[in-house]
């Protein structure tokens, strides 16, 4: 049996990009993420601190997009990446950023790492 959690659409402003205008003020970015997690870690009870709790991954990806200027979605998706691989029981991630307003005729421009 596989167990993940899986937070999609997750809607932040972010201070991204390498042109002037995406400097000047933060854009709209939506995160996906999906966390597979270690078989051995599931809750044996109904108690908060048997499991993982999804807050933590919520404000993992909040922290970091906040937490500085990116020129490139690869740098953010990377460092996503790298905090949720850490974070206790998580075996596997797949992390996607989107900038939806980058161009008016593309619903969204993406970019994904996995291990999954």
């Amino acid at each position: 049996m596989e167990r993940r959690f899986i937070l999609q659409g997750v809607e932040t402003q972010a201070s991204i990009g390498i042109y002037d205008y995406e400097r000047a003020t933060p854009q709209r970015v939506i995160i996906d993420v999906e966390l597979c997690l270690e078989l051995n870690t599931e809750p044996l009870d109904d108690q908060i601190e048997s499991t993982l709790n999804y807050d933590i991954i919520r404000e993992t990806i909040l922290n970091i997009v906040s937490a500085q200027h990116y020129d490139l979605q690869e740098t953010l998706a990377r460092k996503l990446f790298d905090a949720l691989q850490s974070l206790d029981g998580v075996r596997s991630v797949r992390v996607r950023t989107s900038k939806p307003d980058a161009y008016k005729d593309c619903e969204m421009i993406s970019y994904q790492l996995s291990n999954l």
